[in-house]
């Protein structure tokens, strides 16, 4: 499914007469050094972009391919979960850029960025370091209760809180401490390493049928767990009616089935082969120089 059919950034002339009103209007703000993204993808030479079900931004560090993702994303107000980085100048940048679309934009359609994934990270370590304390004070709790029983202690019913220690330490007198502390523990979320709770990330928030703008997605995902988010990508696609839009300088993902690759380290920046692309050729070149180590 193609939802956004191309994009068009704003050329040299709508540049120039953005900036000379802008400078009129208040010097205090005006600087080359300060205009980003002005002037940044002009003198690469890029104006306009085609989608393809599966459309790649690959680049070096500094190629613009997260500030390339913020801009589509910010003109077409893609839902996002996590504040960016922008200079004053983006969202004047974005009025003079424009989308064509075969259809509306679905509203489920987001962009998802390595910082979306590391706050998710971070709640999940979060949450289950506060289910640790709950057990390790459960653990005391139990001994506690299961001494007092031992000694003969009574429990005096004058309250209700009187009733609960008492069906408390009839379940501890008829437990082990491990059931006991179980019933009374939620379960910890996940339990898995970062990288398998970051690709579990990408299953959860992907929906069906919207468009999907993925900010270097490899980032905390394995080789392997790379090679099964391409899949899922793939899959999302052709059964699930996605479009996706991803920056990333992964070999795994850069050969994705049928997608469509924009080299932002060329001037011009122009369309290539998955297997013409620097960082491919140098993996390709590194691997072939050690082609005996693997027999």
């Amino acid at each position: 499914m193609i939802f956004l059919d191309s994009f068009k950034l704003p050329d040299n002339r709508s540049e120039d007469d953005f900036l000379l009103r802008s400078y009129k209007m208040d010097m205090r703000y005006y600087s080359p050094d300060n205009i980003h993204p002005f002037r940044f993808f002009s003198e690469k030479g890029l104006y306009h972009l085609n989608f393809a079900p599966i459309t790649i931004f690959y680049g070096s560090n500094g190629s613009g391919k997260s500030t390339l993702l913020n801009v589509i994303s910010e003109t077409l107000g893609l839902k996002r979960s996590s504040p960016f980085n922008k200079t004053q100048f983006l969202y004047d940048y974005c009025e003079l850029c424009h989308q064509y679309s075969y259809s509306k934009i679905p509203l489920e359609s987001r962009i998802i960025t390595s910082d979306d994934v590391f706050d998710f990270l971070l709640d999940i370590r979060s949450i289950n370091i506060g289910i640790s304390s709950k057990r390790e004070r459960l653990c005391d709790e139990y001994e506690v209760e299961k001494m007092a029983s031992q000694s003969g202690k009574t429990v005096r019913m004058r309250t209700f809180d009187d009733l609960e220690l008492l069906k408390k330490r009839n379940e501890v007198n008829h437990s082990t401490k491990s059931a006991y502390v179980s019933r009374r523990l939620p379960k910890e979320l996940c339990g898995k390493s970062n990288g398998e709770s970051a690709f579990l990330y990408f299953t959860q928030e992907i929906k069906d049928n919207a468009l999907y703008l993925l900010d270097e997605p490899e980032n905390s995902l394995s080789p392997a767990l790379q090679l099964k988010l391409r899949q899922f990508i793939e899959d999302s696609v052709r059964f699930y009616g996605c479009q996706f839009v991803i920056s990333t300088h992964s070999p795994f993902l850069l050969s994705l089935k049928g997608a469509r690759i924009y080299d932002l380290d060329a001037i011009p920046v122009t369309e290539k082969k998955w297997t013409e692309l620097e960082s491919v050729r140098l993996f390709h070149d590194f691997f072939e120089q050690h082609r005996n180590d693997f027999t």
